[in-house]
């Protein structure tokens, strides 16, 4: 079996590496009490974000500094969504999988519209427009507060765990099982759709739009396609945080977030997948472990209220500074390295061959002297 997995290469290689990754992943929660979990659902969510920022900006080479609106639109289309459901009577996994894929088409209708720009604007034009998308967040909650409950959010109603399983899992685990299915098959179809033909043109048109060009590749449509990918990613990741926190609300989707996964994507690696599922990582965990190491330390009351909220940003400042200066592949590039290195020292490299040994020359013989002829 080992064999024919390992035979495989392509679409079928993708496919069942990423099933047996998300398979492990939800095995591992049994090994982790109920706050791991939510954790590990958090760190999932975001995971759907930033693996879609960095196909954006590492593949298609356009930079995106308002990915937390278009979480925050998915996740408003998810809540809003999932409220007239239960109003209409429905519960439970239709519910969810309604509300998931009406947060979808939200977040990519915004993403497609974003993308119409994007083609037409370069640099830090288009960074511009995403900043100013993300700024504008808590006004348009404000603004539409009949519908998106300004400053509050809105609330969705409870969703437990399903009876099957109430006997097994706790909710924590549950949400943590949805979560990391949703980004398994987001992730997946990212990876699928970068090592197909698109993802080619998306390089070609990032590293020349001339060059491209002319060989018979739209670079407006390769743009605003890379767009709407990152965007339906970025919406799947806002829907799971929606039904993981079970509200959605403005103060969550800050400019300071935003910037949060640019930073976990160019921490992690741009144009990698796993790259992005360690700058997820770190966003999660970073800041509740210097949380407990300040707990931990004897420090006086006002310096620890200062170095709360602040001492996270400080490290991750220092972070990115050292990771551009020595890796600037990302940490991502530490695991490649690692694999040729063993990869190098598993391979046996065949001997030169030996010249041959020069044939020593054949010793002389000695000649007899003639006879003497006898004389008469």
């Amino acid at each position: 079996m080992s064999g024919r997995v390992t035979s495989l290469r392509g679409i079928p290689r993708v496919l069942v590496g990423g099933a047996a990754l998300t398979l492990l992943a939800v095995g591992g929660t049994f090994l982790l009490d109920p706050y791991r979990n939510f954790q590990l659902a958090t760190i999932a969510a975001y995971f759907c974000a930033t693996a879609g920022l960095t196909v954006l900006i590492g593949r298609s080479g356009q930079l995106s500094l308002g990915h937390a609106a278009l979480m925050a639109a998915g996740g408003y289309g998810y809540a809003l969504t999932a409220n007239a459901m239960t109003s209409a009577g429905a519960a439970g996994i239709p519910r969810f999988a309604v509300s998931l894929l009406a947060a979808i088409a939200v977040a990519g209708v915004v993403g497609w519209m974003l993308g119409l720009a994007g083609a037409r604007l370069r640099g830090p034009y288009l960074a511009g427009v995403t900043l100013a998308l993300v700024i504008a967040v808590p006004a348009v909650a404000s603004v539409f507060s009949g519908v998106l409950r300004g400053d509050q959010g809105v609330q969705i109603a409870y969703d437990g765990v399903p009876p099957m399983l109430e006997r097994l899992i706790a909710l924590e685990q549950w949400q943590a099982w949805v979560a990391i299915l949703v980004a398994g098959f987001v992730v997946t179809a990212l990876v699928v759709l970068t090592t197909g033909p698109a993802g080619l043109r998306m390089r070609a048109v990032r590293d020349d739009e001339t060059a491209a060009r002319l060989n018979g590749v739209r670079p407006g449509r390769v743009k605003v396609g890379g767009f709407t990918a990152s965007s339906l990613a970025a919406g799947a990741g806002g829907a799971v945080l929606c039904f993981v926190t079970q509200s959605v609300s403005p103060g969550a989707y800050t400019l300071a977030f935003s910037l949060l996964l640019v930073v976990a994507v160019v921490l992690g690696g741009l144009g990698s997948i796993g790259g992005a599922a360690i700058g997820s990582a770190l966003i999660v965990l970073l800041p509740w472990v210097l949380g407990v190491a300040a707990d931990a330390l004897p420090l006086p009351a006002e310096v620890a209220q200062r170095l709360s909220g602040n001492l996270s940003i400080l490290v991750f400042g220092l972070l990115l500074i050292v990771v551009t200066l020595l890796r600037p592949g990302g940490l991502a590039s530490l695991g490649r390295q690692l694999r040729w290195r063993r990869s190098d020292a598993g391979v046996r490299h065949p001997e030169p061959p030996r010249e041959p040994a020069s044939p020593e020359p054949a010793p002389e013989r000695e000649t007899a002297p003639p006879p003497t002829q006898r004389k008469r």
